[in-house]
């Protein structure tokens, strides 16, 4: 007779909380009798995952706001670690969030050493730190990364890959509604209307929006017309909708229910860099790319940047499909100027929507379900494990 299940999943942010609920829920379709245990958010607790702790604490950004953090990271890891040697799971799951699951998996290799350490969700090496990899592979048992160019990083190591791709290529936007979005905030279907999307952390809201609600400015006064709305993000959606009140011109705020409709309803599109990237792609949205680090924090880490690009698609294609002004670049004059030249030409933003949607190819689109990938992954790695034991 099988043994029932228990797999500890630990997710730090946002992301890794979804990633960590479609996991679950992958699992439990496979194999009924698991049970979880672990760390993680909202979307975890609806799959059974009942963390000892608020993960919002968690979500850093830089080195400095780490460093700032670094008691509470200490004591999080700690707790994370007790639940493990408590529970005694079958497989431990590290979803995402390197500072922090690269901690977990060093303290559960000492204290747990029989069991599968699984990371879902590698450091991106192709764009700073190459090193990690060697860390990462002297640390757990398995990666599930997300894209094919992310595995020979991490073989090279010797640590077992298996790509399962990105559910954000997988994201279902057939009930989009552009239309309706359009018709209920009364904007002509003719209008140009540009989308920004500050980010899903505090520290990315505080350090994008004014350059954005200047760039903004600037486009507005070159044509007033032009129709403008902010994505507020779940986790930050009160600062984003109090900061955008402020703005000296309209901007419809869009909540995060509403996003898909909101990008394909858009001309073009303002983001911060993230996966957030993908999804415009996903949706046929030109788009150019804006971010800034703390300034300490990013003179620190820059000489560790070794990729050229920060979006994924631009990466993937080897190309920069979409701008990107990053740091010093991302000025309301540098912004301003690049989304400018996309709303007014659209032979321009047809072309990058061309090579975006070309680019998602690449980077496995077509794929089967990343979380029935990650799930028959996690259950062969167990299997495996136990009939080498």
């Amino acid at each position: 007779m099988t043994q029932p299940l228990k797999i500890m999943l630990v997710a730090a942010e946002a992301s890794g909380d979804a990633l960590g609920a479609g996991l679950a829920n992958a699992l439990k379709a496979r194999r009924p009798d698991v049970r979880f245990v672990g760390v993680g958010g909202p979307r975890m607790a609806e799959q059974g995952v009942e963390s000892p702790f608020d993960i919002a604490s968690l979500s850093i950004l830089g080195w400095i706001e780490g460093l700032k953090a670094y008691g509470l990271v200490k004591q999080r890891v700690a707790e994370t670690v007790a639940l493990a040697v408590a529970e005694r799971p079958d497989a431990v799951v590290l979803i995402d969030s390197w500072g922090f699951t690269i901690r977990v998996a060093k303290a559960l290799r000492e204290q747990l050493p029989g069991v599968p350490l699984i990371k879902y969700v590698g450091p991106q090496v192709w764009a700073s730190r190459p090193g990690r990899a060697r860390t990462l592979a002297g640390a757990v048992d398995h990666l599930l990364a997300l894209y094919a160019f992310d595995a020979p990083w991490f073989e090279r190591e010797g640590l077992a890959t298996t790509v399962v791709g990105s559910q954000a290529l997988h994201v279902d936007m057939s009930g989009a509604d552009p239309v309706g979005f359009r018709r209920s905030r009364g904007i002509a279907s003719a209008a140009n209307l540009l989308l920004v999307l500050p980010g899903s952390r505090p520290s990315e809201i505080r350090l994008m929006t004014p350059v954005y609600e200047a760039a903004v400015a600037r486009l507005k006064a070159a044509d007033p017309s032009l129709e403008v709305a902010v994505v507020a993000a779940g986790t930050v959606a009160d600062d984003v909708a109090a900061r955008v009140a402020k703005w000296p011109f309209r901007a419809h705020l869009v909540p995060e229910a509403e996003k898909y409709d909101a990008m394909r309803a858009a001309t073009v599109a303002l983001a911060t860099s993230g996966t957030v990237s993908t999804e415009l792609a996903l949706a046929g949205a030109p788009m150019v790319i804006a971010y800034r680090f703390q300034p300490l924090s990013y003179a620190l880490m820059k000489p560790f940047f070794t990729g050229k690009y920060a979006t994924l698609f631009n990466h993937a294609a080897d190309a920069e499909i979409a701008c990107e002004l990053i740091q010093k670049d991302a000025t309301p004059e540098n912004v301003a100027a690049e989304v400018g030249r996309l709303l007014v030409d659209p032979v321009a933003r047809d072309e990058q929507v061309r090579r975006q949607t070309a680019a998602l190819d690449l980077m496995g689109r077509d794929a089967a379900d990343p979380s029935t990938l990650a799930a028959e992954a996690v259950l062969k790695v167990i299997t495996t494990k136990n009939a080498g034991a």
